[in-house]
């Protein structure tokens, strides 16, 4: 159901008048984390009072489309499956109705922000609602020790990962996109992400990339040997999203550097930097070494499509590449370059995971109507673990979503 005009009205009055009432923030000025080696001291970000201004989110329309409903669908899944304390499902096995309870909530996190991403392609508030339900569970997991290190995080598992950091600031970035609004409940999240963003910062590295885990307690150090596959990217994210939602250039500074040493990096299957080159793209510019670098990643991934498209790999796996080149697909319309031969490529990715997503299946499974009620539009993961997994949902989402946005782009919408 769409949302009406009236109800839109409010949101984004809503969310103006916050923005209006919030007036100056002034970043505090605390102890950066300790560790093993000296980090980078990007002062400027961390004590220069940031100015918080009225800004509405530029977002791409998306036309009517079976895909549209695909999301949607996976959306009510998530919905469905959600727990009355906003607890998102992390793992369910739909054949026997099992669900697993031992998540990561950095993938839940990541969860959370695709609700939003539902709530503004539906256009409907149910969305949102069960999103803010989840987020306001998950932020009951931030830490702030002005004793001890530089911000806020997000204490999982034992350790403070920059994942989570980031995952969460992205996650009210989608809240952003899809409301207008940085209010919930007595809590600032725009504060709330600019402390995130803080804490991002000053885990950055000397030679531009970061440290990917911080223990805020004892000792107080990042973890050398720590490594977490895309976490560097989705810290690369994070300080883009926060540019977009303070217009403070100080963040693109930060995002320019750290970008600037990943393409130095070997080049993998990596999506997040993906997005991330897309976001530069729209907000910023891409240089020649950039539209190279994210060309091969596109070239990795088309090159593995053969063995990516065997039955026995997990849907959560190939909705990534989804997610990976059809941000470079808007990377590179938006920067002039080619980009029409990513488009098939894109498709035969999306026909693979399409096939697990109930009631759709590849497997020949008889699917019950009970099972249709409680688990239709989750992506399961293979014909041998009919489980559906939060990252799955949220990867597909997040790349079909992007894919629609393309094709608005180059269709003039």
């Amino acid at each position: 159901m769409a949302i009406s005009p009236v109800r839109k009205k409010y949101v984004f009055a809503a969310g103006f008048l916050f923005v209006l009432a919030s007036g100056l923030f002034f970043a505090a000025d605390q102890k950066i984390p300790e560790v093993s080696v000296s980090p980078v001291l990007p002062t400027d970000v961390l004590t220069t009072p940031t100015l918080i201004t009225s800004r509405i989110p530029n977002t791409i329309p998306i036309a009517n489309d079976p895909l549209k409903d695909a999301v949607i669908s996976a959306g009510d899944y998530l919905v469905r499956q959600q727990l009355p304390n906003g607890e998102l499902a992390y793992q369910v096995d739909f054949m026997t109705g099992e669900r697993a309870y031992s998540p990561s909530h950095v993938r839940l996190m990541a969860g959370t922000g695709s609700l939003f991403t539902v709530c503004r392609v539906s256009g409907d508030l149910k969305y949102c609602q069960a999103g803010d339900l989840a987020l306001n569970h998950y932020l009951e997991l931030l830490v702030s020790d002005l004793e001890n290190f530089k911000g806020t995080c997000l204490y999982t598992e034992g350790t403070c990962q920059l994942g989570g950091a980031a995952l969460t600031v992205d996650a009210i970035y989608k809240r952003w996109q899809a409301t207008g609004d940085f209010s919930l409940k007595d809590r600032s999240l725009l504060n709330t992400a600019i402390d995130l963003g803080n804490f991002i910062v000053s885990m950055r590295k000397p030679e531009g990339g970061f440290y990917h885990a911080f223990d805020p307690y004892f000792g107080g150090k990042a973890d050398p040997d720590f490594y977490v596959t895309y976490s560097s990217s989705e810290g690369l994210v994070a300080l883009i999203d926060l540019y977009e939602m303070t217009g403070d250039k100080l963040w693109l500074k930060q995002a320019d550097e750290v970008n600037t040493f990943m393409i130095s990096q070997p080049v993998t299957e990596d999506h997040w930097h993906s997005y991330a080159l897309s976001k530069l793209a729209r907000l910023d510019s891409l240089n020649k070494e950039d539209k190279a670098y994210g060309e091969q990643i596109a070239n990795t991934i088309i090159a593995g499509e053969v063995r990516s498209l065997n039955p026995k790999n997990t849907s959560i796996s190939t909705a990534t590449k989804i997610e990976a080149l059809s941000a470079l697909a808007q990377a590179f319309y938006l920067s002039g370059a080619k980009h029409e031969w990513l488009d098939p490529e894109i498709r035969t990715f999306i026909t693979f995971v399409q096939a697990r997503q109930l009631p759709d299946n590849n497997c020949g499974w008889d699917i019950s109507r009970e099972v249709i009620k409680n688990f239709g539009g989750g992506i399961f993961s293979d014909c041998d673990e009919p489980t559906i997994r939060i990252d799955g949902l949220q990867n597909w989402i997040n790349g079909v979503t992007e894919y629609l946005e393309y094709r608005s782009m180059i269709n003039g919408k």
